[in-house]
């Protein structure tokens, strides 16, 4: 059954069809695209949190609508939670994922604690008013990039309990562990609640 329309402020496509895959039949989701918003969100905070509320509260005041937002990072125990909040842009502006995972390499050669998680943190805005989830996954960094599939740092990282990395699971077999779903599947139990 569909719930509700929910515009999700990204313009981020691997974002939306992985979270499409995650909310099924039970919401519509409206990509930026699909509601033919062309801008790009600022994302200027030093916590996930902030950065997602400054991307739902900006798409809100752009249409008044309910809409949600998330920003994830990978957080790295031997750098000290780095890349963090800036995964997307760890080796500079250009958002370049090769890049970045090489970065990460580079920064971890010779640890032998390669432990880290992917965090996410979505920004709901529901009849004016802010609701945040969180989901988690933790997992380890490989030495070398493993599988084609998925995006950002998904070929170097296997969760706990898999021998897979991200890169090699299907969108399936990615939202057994996903910190993606986990965020997400509370916002639908939200709105179940709540509608």
């Amino acid at each position: 059954m569909l719930i509700t329309e929910l515009i999700f402020a990204t313009n981020n496509a691997n974002k939306v069809k992985e979270i499409k895959s995650v909310v099924g039949e039970q919401l519509a989701i409206i990509s930026l695209e699909d509601a033919g918003i062309d801008i790009d969100i600022p994302e200027p905070h030093d916590t996930l949190e902030a950065n997602a509320s400054e991307k739902s509260f900006v798409i809100h005041t752009l249409t008044g609508k309910n809409c949600f937002s998330e920003d994830t990072g990978l957080e790295v125990t031997a750098l000290n939670g780095a890349p963090g909040v800036k995964s997307a842009r760890y080796a500079g502006d250009g958002r370049n994922f090769q890049a970045n995972i090489d970065q990460l390499l580079n920064n971890l050669h010779g640890q032998t604690d390669r432990s880290a998680q992917f965090r996410t943190v979505v920004s709901l805005i529901w009849n004016e008013k802010e609701y945040l989830f969180e989901g988690i996954c933790k997992g380890t960094i490989l030495k070398e990039q493993r599988g084609q599939d998925g995006f950002g740092y998904d070929p170097v990282f296997v969760p706990e309990s898999a021998l897979k990395s991200f890169a090699e699971m299907s969108m399936e077999e990615k939202n057994q562990y996903s910190h993606r779903k986990k965020a997400i599947s509370q916002l639908v139990a939200f709105l179940q609640k709540h509608l």
